[in-house]
């Protein structure tokens, strides 16, 4: 639950500032696209929630 509402915080936020800055495109797309998803905890949220989880968790065992 944590991770989930972290990440809704950061993808809002870098949304929010890539709106600001009219800086458009395939990333901005991806990160309305992930932002979307977690805010919504649709049906493909858990897949998406296991995957950030398993990043998160790869990059703490660096």
């Amino acid at each position: 639950m944590a991770v989930t509402l972290s990440l809704v915080a950061l993808f809002g936020l870098v949304l929010f500032f890539l709106l600001r800055s009219n800086n458009l495109g395939y990333g901005s797309a991806f990160v309305a696209t992930g932002f979307g998803f977690f805010l919504a905890s649709t049906g493909a949220a858990g897949p998406i929630n296991q995957l950030a989880t398993a990043v998160i968790d790869a990059l703490g065992n660096l």
